[in-house]
C-alpha cells in the first residue's frame, strides 16, 4: 500500500477520507485517469496497439524496433584509443622498503598480485600491489650480490637472480622458502653470469655470454643443453612468444635468429641504421619485434618478416629517444610498448600500437621525478606499468 498523505503531489488525487491509503495497482488507475483527464483523451505515442504496416514499409518498421528499446546502441572500443593515455600515479612499489641503491630489477608476478623490486643494495624484495600503501611481503638479501637481474620463472614459484661481478645464480624457491645458489653449471666456462632470460613456457633459460655465445639451459634442471655463437658480442637477447626461437641483437648492428629445439640459425638481418644494438623484444601475441640502438631509435619489425626476409623493412622507425634505447618492453595485451634510455633523464616513452605513435601526456614534462630508467614491467592484465631508477625508487603507474 502506498501512502498517499505523505507526498504533496499524490494528495490531490484522493477523493474521499478513505482513499488515505492506496494499493499499487489502484494507484497506478488513478494516475492514468489524471493523466488522460489533463491530456484530453489518450495521445497517439502512448497507445500500445501498433500499426499495421505494408510489406512496402519494411526499413520503417525497423526503425519502430529500433526506437522500441533503450540502451547503448554505440558500442565501445575494445582497443586501446592513441594519442592521450588514461594515467595515474601510484604510490612507489618499494615505499615501504626504501633505498638509495640504483633498481635494476622491478617485475609482476604473473599470477599473483605481487611485484618484485630488486638492485644494487643486494636485496630482492616483494611487495603486495594494492596501488595504495603496496606492503611488504619479504626481502631476500643476498650477502655481497649486488643484484644485476632478478626475474619470476613462468610459472611464478622460482625467482632467479644473477650478480654484477659472479658468476652464482640464485634461484629462491618461494613455496619452500629456500635459497638456492648454483654456483657451476657443467659445461658452462662463463665467468661472470649477468644477462638472462626466462622463457614464457618455462622450459628453458638463455644466459648472455661472452664472445658471441648464448647458452640455453633447462630451467627446470639448470644444466646446460646447448651453445649458440654470433658473430660480435651479444647485446640483448629474447625468446619469442610461443618460446621456439630466440631473438639475438648483436654488438654488429645484426640481428640473429635461432630455432631452439635444432639450435640453427634461421635467419640474420641488419637492424636497419644501427650501429649497435642494445635492447630487443618480442610482442606477446607474436606480431612484432622491437630492436633498440645505440643512436636511440626503436625499429618495429614484422615477426614474420624478420624470419622470412634477409632485409627487413621496419614498420616504423621511433625515433623519440636521443640516447640508446636500453630497455624495451610490451605489454601483455600489444598494445603498449614501453621504451628507455638509461642515459638520460625522463627518457622514457610509450608507444601505442598499432599505430605506433607515442602518447603525448606521459613522462609529465614538468614533474621530473622518473631520472634515469633502468627496468620496466607491465602487470598481467595491464592494470599497473612500474620502472625502476637510479635513485632506488620503484615508480608505479595505474
Amino acid at each position: 500500500m502506498v501512502d498517499m498523505m505523505n507526498n504533496r503531489f499524490r494528495k490531490d488525487m484522493v477523493k474521499n477520507a478513505s482513499e488515505s491509503k492506496l494499493s499499487k495497482d489502484n494507484l497506478k488507475k488513478r494516475l492514468k485517469e489524471e493523466f488522460q483527464h489533463a491530456m484530453g483523451g489518450v495521445p497517439a505515442w502512448a497507445e500500445t496497439t501498433k500499426r499495421t504496416t505494408s510489406s512496402d514499409d519494411e526499413s520503417e518498421e525497423d526503425e519502430d524496433d529500433l526506437l522500441q528499446r533503450t540502451g547503448n546502441f554505440i558500442s565501445t572500443s575494445t582497443s586501446l584509443p592513441r594519442g592521450i593515455l588514461k594515467m595515474k600515479n601510484c604510490q612507489p612499489a618499494n615505499a615501504e622498503r626504501p633505498t638509495v641503491a640504483r633498481i635494476s630489477s622491478v617485475q609482476f608476478h604473473p599470477g599473483a598480485q605481487i611485484v618484485m623490486v630488486a638492485g644494487l643494495d643486494n636485496a630482492v624484495s616483494l611487495f603486495q600491489v594494492d596501488g595504495k600503501t603496496n606492503p611488504k611481503i619479504q626481502s631476500i638479501y643476498l650477502e655481497r650480490f649486488p643484484i644485476f637481474k632478478a626475474c619470476f620463472s613462468a610459472n611464478g614459484e622460482e625467482v632467479l637472480a644473477t650478480s654484477t661481478h659472479s658468476k652464482v645464480l640464485y634461484v629462491y624457491d618461494m613455496l619452500a622458502g629456500k635459497l638456492i645458489p648454483v654456483h657451476q653449471v657443467r659445461g658452462l666456462k662463463e665467468k661472470i653470469v649477468r644477462s638472462f632470460e626466462v622463457s614464457s613456457d618455462g622450459s628453458f633459460l638463455l644466459i648472455n655470454g661472452i664472445a658471441g655465445y648464448l647458452h640455453l639451459l633447462a630451467m627446470k634442471t639448470k644444466e646446460l643443453i646447448g651453445s649458440m655463437k654470433i658473430n660480435g658480442r651479444v647485446a640483448a637477447s629474447t625468446f619469442s612468444s610461443d618460446s621456439k626461437k630466440v631473438y639475438a641483437s648483436s654488438g654488429d648492428g645484426e640481428v640473429y635468429v635461432w630455432d631452439v629445439n635444432s639450435r640453427k640459425c634461421l635467419n640474420r638481418f641488419v637492424d636497419e641504421g644501427s650501429l649497435y644494438g642494445l635492447s630487443i623484444a618480442t610482442s606477446r601475441n607474436g606480431q612484432y619485434v622491437a630492436c633498440g640502438s645505440n643512436c636511440g631509435v626503436v625499429n618495429i619489425y614484422n615477426q614474420d618478416s624478420c624470419l622470412q626476409e634477409t632485409n627487413p623493412k621496419p614498420i616504423k622507425a621511433i625515433m623519440n629517444l636521443v640516447t640508446g634505447v636500453t630497455s624495451l618492453t610490451f605489454n601483455p595485451t600489444t598494445e603498449i610498448l614501453a621504451i628507455a634510455s638509461e642515459k638520460m633523464k625522463e627518457a622514457v616513452r610509450l608507444v601505442h600500437l598499432p599505430s605506433c605513435t607515442v602518447f603525448s601526456n606521459f613522462p609529465v614534462v614538468k614533474k621530473k621525478n622518473i631520472s634515469h630508467v633502468h627496468t620496466m614491467d607491465f602487470s598481467p592484465r595491464s592494470g599497473y606499468f612500474a620502472l625502476g631508477n637510479e635513485k632506488g625508487k620503484a615508480l608505479m603507474y595505474r
